[in-house]
């Protein structure tokens, strides 16, 4: 059963929002625009602010509901949990149905840890946005909350199979930002204009 589920969850989580919502109201392919990102901040910058929104509570339930559904149908806790919650963030960043290129997963890894700990969330929540309101780079303010979301969890519900996916989820955010990292060092990253 666990097998099923974890699957479910993967391709619940590869469900490309961003490139769904785009395709619908006739935006050009988000894969070939800006940054080439398929989540809500390029969304945002080549669709407008509405779409970005949109992808951006998209994505995030695609790592609520199947948190949801383990823990409230299936009463599931732990490792299971864990399992559930990390297949949903992978199947994000790496969708089949887009030959395994997804998002970068910090709107769905939002999504995951708004059920497994809300005040990890607002912890993290508050990195983020001094972050961007300091320096006004999505990535540096998503890069910092990566960073602090596995203490985080690990203060908050001390679950040994939480905090190690959670620490996956973090490094993959980290590493899958390492072209933003990149621009970052060089002076070249894109700032978030409100």
């Amino acid at each position: 059963m666990l097998v099923i589920l974890s699957i479910c969850a993967y391709l619940f989580g590869a469900i490309p929002t961003g490139l769904l919502l785009t395709r619908l109201f006739g935006k050009e392919d988000i894969r070939t625009s800006g940054s080439g990102n398929i989540g809500a901040t390029n969304v945002y910058r080549v669709a407008g602010r509405t779409l970005g929104i949109v992808t951006l509570i998209g994505d995030c339930l695609k790592g609520v509901i199947p948190v949801v559904v383990a823990q409230q149908a299936f009463n599931l806790e732990g490792t299971s949990l864990a399992l559930i919650a990390l297949a949903a963030f992978v199947g994000h960043c790496y969708p089949v149905y887009l030959g395994f290129k997804g998002g970068k997963g910090v709107a769905t890894a939002l999504g995951v840890f708004l059920v497994l700990s809300p005040l990890a969330v607002l912890t993290v929540l508050v990195v983020f946005v001094l972050f961007l309101w300091r320096w006004r780079y999505i990535s540096l303010a998503s890069i910092a909350a990566a960073a602090g979301i596995t203490p985080a969890i690990y203060l908050t519900t001390g679950s040994l199979p939480i905090v190690s996916a959670t620490l996956v989820i973090a490094v993959l955010v980290i590493w899958r930002h390492k072209g933003n990292i990149e621009r970052l060092r060089n002076g070249t990253e894109t700032r978030f204009s409100f």
